[in-house]
């Protein structure tokens, strides 16, 4: 059974997973592209806290503390203990690399975004260099509101429509994702 792709990273150093369940306790695991048989070797009803898995033949001890999604968490193989951080957002409890839920849709996101009247959303992912307006600013059609820069391009965003600025979400130097609201119009 085939399942999500999955960013991660180890000790600051972000791995693609990507895990194919091929029977009650083996996975196909790609680390980055690189394939490996991985067995579990522990009782599923003892995976809380440590486990062991088997990975092309060589059993290792794994151990894991209660894990907070939000920031770094300590896994410990053998002797080494490693900091991880999982960066794909998920709504399971932990071991996603055995029991993975699947993405949420972002574009179902973003069009709900842009259903707001008179909403300026960015059209990149970007950091935000210049603010041309305010919060109750009288703008005119096709006015720079702001400009983003984006893969070393500067890109102006400019007023859909002549109105008067209601909401400024967005500040100099703020990242900004694809989508995000950052003006609405009035």
């Amino acid at each position: 059974m085939k399942m999500p792709t999955y960013e991660i990273c180890i000790d600051g150093k972000p791995r693609k997973i990507e895990v194919t369940k091929t029977s009650e306790k083996s996975f196909m695991v790609k680390v980055d592209d690189k394939p490996l048989n991985v067995e579990l070797q522990t009782d599923l009803s003892m995976l809380e806290k440590q486990f062991c898995i088997k990975i092309n033949d060589k059993t290792y001890k794994i151990e894991l503390p209660k894990i907070d999604r939000d920031k770094p968490f300590p896994v410990k193989v053998e002797e080494a203990t490693f900091k991880a951080e999982i960066k794909t957002p998920t709504t399971k409890p932990i071991l996603t690399v055995f029991q993975p839920v699947p993405l949420q849709p972002t574009k179902r996101a973003i069009t709900q975004r842009q259903v707001i009247e008179g909403a300026v959303p960015a059209p990149m992912t970007g950091k935000v260099i210049a603010i041309k307006v305010k919060k109750g600013d009288q703008v005119k059609a096709g006015q720079v509101l702001c400009v983003i820069e984006a893969m070393k391009m500067e890109n102006e965003i400019t007023a859909p429509k002549a109105g008067v600025i209601q909401e400024a979400n967005v500040s100099e130097g703020s990242s900004v994702s694809e989508g995000e609201i950052l003006f609405v119009i009035a």
